[in-house]
C-alpha cells in the first residue's frame, strides 16, 4: 500500500526544498524573509552589537539544516521559521544578561539600508512595544505588525492561542491607556 501523504506533499513549496530545490528555498524565502526581519526588528535583543539580520539569517541556515526533519507543509513553515528566530533571539538575551556589565557608553544608531527604512521609520511602533511587558510586546509584534495569525503566533512564542489572544487584549488597552492610538 501506497503513502500517500507523502506522496500529496511532494508538490508543496516545502517538500521540493527539502528536496534541494533552490527555487522553492527561494519562494520560502520570498515569502518570509520580509516579515521575520520586520518582527525581529520589533523585538528588543538586549544587545546594541546584535544585528538583527544576523538573527533571521541564523534562522535560515538553521531551517536549511534542519528541513529534513521538519514534518509540516506550507502553511506551517512560517510559524516554524519565526520559533527559530525567537529561539536565537532568546538565546541572545541570556547570553547579554550572563554578561551584563554596567556603565558601558551607549552606542550610537546605525544607518538602516534604504530598503528597510520604511519599517524603521516607525520608531513610535518599537517603543509602544517596549512600554508593555515582553509576553503582550510579542504578541502585538507577531499579529499586529507583521501580520501573523493567532495559531502561528502561539506557535512562535510557545503558548496557547487563549494565552496569546489575551496577551494581544491586554497589550492593546494598556497601550490606549498609555495614549497610543491602537
Amino acid at each position: 500500500m501506497r503513502d500517500t501523504s507523502r506522496a500529496d506533499t511532494e508538490t508543496s513549496v516545502v517538500a521540493l526544498a527539502r528536496a534541494g530545490e533552490a527555487a522553492a528555498w527561494r519562494e520560502l524565502y520570498d515569502r518570509h524573509a520580509g516579515r521575520l526581519l520586520l518582527w525581529l526588528r520589533q523585538l528588543p535583543s538586549g544587545d546594541p552589537s546584535a544585528d538583527h539580520e544576523d538573527l533571521a539569517m541564523e534562522a535560515w541556515a538553521v531551517a536549511a539544516s534542519r528541513i529534513a526533519d521538519f514534518g509540516g507543509g506550507d502553511d506551517d513553515f512560517g510559524g516554524w521559521l519565526f520559533t527559530i528566530a525567537r529561539n536565537h533571539l532568546l538565546n541572545t538575551r541570556r547570553k547579554v544578561a550572563r554578561r551584563a556589565t554596567y556603565g558601558t557608553a551607549e552606542l550610537p544608531e546605525i544607518p538602516v539600508p534604504a530598503e528597510t527604512a520604511v519599517v524603521d521609520h516607525h520608531d513610535a511602533v518599537r517603543r509602544a512595544l517596549a512600554a508593555l511587558p515582553t509576553r503582550e510586546g510579542e504578541v502585538i509584534a507577531c499579529m499586529d505588525v507583521v501580520g501573523l495569525d493567532l495559531a502561528t503566533t502561539a506557535q512562535v512564542l510557545g503558548v496557547k492561542r487563549p494565552a496569546a489572544r489575551m496577551a494581544r487584549s491586554r497589550g492593546l488597552a494598556r497601550l490606549r491607556r498609555l495614549g497610543w492610538e491602537v
